[in-house]
């Protein structure tokens, strides 16, 4: 499994880390709401340098020139409901793909730190022989993305899978390693912390992306 992290090369995705990571810049929640879809717009541009391609004729108004065009058919997937904003970014630049939702949501056991990921909801199209985007900005434990991925298969199986985070760890890369086809996956992130907390928060990380985006939950 290729990992690509985008941090590990200079360009204006270090700029927007540091504005979403920034307690004080976070308060303004359309501001941090806007820098995830432009990661995500970023993200998706170099995730579609890895796709296919076919030449095709396109006629100008003095002649015709032959042009590169994409020739994969692209599902966007994105975890509810922090992913909608990321899912934005990429759907900006994949304006034709076809899309997929799932709802993922850490279920606490009473007065303790412990959950299990529910699955409640999932709307997908067929993915045979089509080139998944699974995106999720925080990529924690893994668990998320692991049982977003068993319910997306129930719907066939892609050609090619590309996980895209926002912050990943250590933890949840090994996750992905072992729970998706290795030989067929490639794990895309902005950046990576290696520390969780003992509510499985990531540390740094930025908080709650969820609640920065959308306004705390009960």
């Amino acid at each position: 499994m290729d990992i690509i992290n985008l941090c590990e090369q200079n360009s204006l995705v270090g700029q927007f880390m540091s504005e979403i990571r920034n307690k004080d810049l976070q308060q303004e929640r359309l501001r941090f709401r806007a820098n995830i879809q432009r990661l995500g717009q970023i993200m998706a541009y170099e995730i579609s340098k890895k796709l296919h391609y076919n030449t095709v004729g396109v006629t100008t108004p003095l002649g015709v020139k032959q042009c590169n065009v994409l020739d994969d058919n692209v599902v966007l997937a994105t975890l509810l409901r922090a992913g909608l904003p990321f899912h934005e970014g990429f759907l900006n630049f994949f304006d034709g793909a076809e899309n997929a939702f799932v709802s993922a949501y850490r279920k606490y056991f009473p007065k303790t730190d412990d959950f299990v990921v529910h699955i409640e909801y999932i709307a997908s199209p067929r993915l045979d022989g089509k080139t998944l985007v699974i995106v999720d900005p925080m990529l924690a434990t893994g668990s998320s993305m692991e049982l977003a991925y068993q319910a997306l298969v129930t719907k066939g199986h892609p050609a090619h899978i590309h996980v895209a985070s926002v912050v990943a760890t250590p933890k949840a890369i090994e996750v992905v390693r072992q729970h998706l086809p290795e030989d067929k996956t490639t794990l895309w992130t902005c950046d990576i912390d290696n520390e969780l907390n003992e509510h499985s928060y990531i540390v740094p990380g930025l908080g709650d992306c969820g609640d920065l985006l959308y306004g705390e939950k009960e």
